[in-house]
């Protein structure tokens, strides 16, 4: 894991097409603004873990009784 120390405005960019600003800090939660293409997803940790499970459940055989 790469870990950045930036203050609030800076931004870091992965690739040429993704850019995550620092918006606002406050005590311990940070803000943060995500510039991506619309084709890249972009979801928070327990968001893509749910649509992850979904998407596991999809595929899964059903037991027959």
């Amino acid at each position: 894991m790469l870990v950045l120390s930036r203050q609030r405005d800076e931004s870091i960019f992965i690739g040429d097409n993704i850019k995550i600003t620092i918006v606002d800090i406050r005590g311990d939660k940070v803000r943060l603004g995500i510039e991506a293409p619309t084709e890249v997803p972009v979801h928070r940790q327990e968001v893509y873990e749910a649509i992850q499970r979904e998407n596991q459940r999809g595929v899964e055989p059903v037991a027959k009784p």
